[in-house]
């Protein structure tokens, strides 16, 4: 099983995902192969959802030669996936892929970097733009974005998607790259929310970035500052 539990946290093991953010992580990697290594570990990370967290049921199948019993992934369509702007914007074309007839949603945020951290280890968010599909309680939801490091973007984030929505039947909180502190504040926040990750870094800087982290995924991607 390459999805294994942590304090707050499943960590998503499969040697291709943590190959893949390896390649991320190092400052040699420029901007078109980071933006394709976020794709390719979104459909990863999409897979591994599939074939950890999702249930099957056997059907009845008629070949060209007889019948048979088959295995098919139930709820594949009835998937949301949330786009956290700008960042998870490769990360998310890589679960659609794996995910292809999801419904999506999107939320700009991001957090007041001038105004820093307060003494909680948390910062002023600011929720731009929000458009979200209607949720159900048959749902799956995916809430995806490349860092999750205080937890404040991310808690902002599931107030806005869980304000109107019915009760989905899971919950997903899925990232790259996690900082203790940003898993400890989700999880209690929200307890009802899964949270998958492939990695689990040491710790914040003083800036609240994680250490040793990759840099600023969304300037990297996108080759801004």
């Amino acid at each position: 099983m390459a999805i294994e539990d942590r304090d707050h946290a499943k960590l998503i093991t499969h040697a291709l995902a943590k190959d893949t953010l390896s390649k991320l992580r190092s400052v040699e990697t420029e901007q078109v192969a980071f933006r394709k290594g976020l794709v390719k570990l979104g459909r990863i990370c999409g897979y591994e959802i599939i074939d950890g967290e999702m249930l099957t049921e056997f059907v009845a199948i008629e070949t060209p030669l007889a019948e048979t019993t088959g295995e098919r992934v139930t709820g594949l369509d009835d998937v949301v996936i949330i786009n956290v702007l700008r960042a998870a914007t490769p990360f998310v074309e890589g679960l659609l892929k794996a995910f292809p007839r999801a419904k999506q949603g999107v939320i700009s945020a991001g957090r007041d970097e001038e105004a820093g951290m307060n003494e909680d280890g948390e910062f002023p968010i600011s929720i731009d733009y929000v458009k979200l599909p209607e949720i159900t309680a048959d749902d799956t939801v995916i809430v995806a974005d490349p860092m999750l490091a205080t937890g404040s973007t991310m808690c902002a984030v599931l107030d806005h998607v869980l304000e109107d929505a019915n009760d989905p039947e899971d919950l997903f909180v899925l990232s790259a790259l996690s900082a203790p502190a940003g898993l400890i504040r989700v999880d209690e926040q929200f307890p009802e929310a899964t949270l998958l990750t492939v990695a689990i870094d040491e710790k914040l800087d003083e800036d609240g970035f994680i250490v040793p982290g990759l840099g600023d995924a969304g300037d990297r991607a996108f080759r801004t500052k």
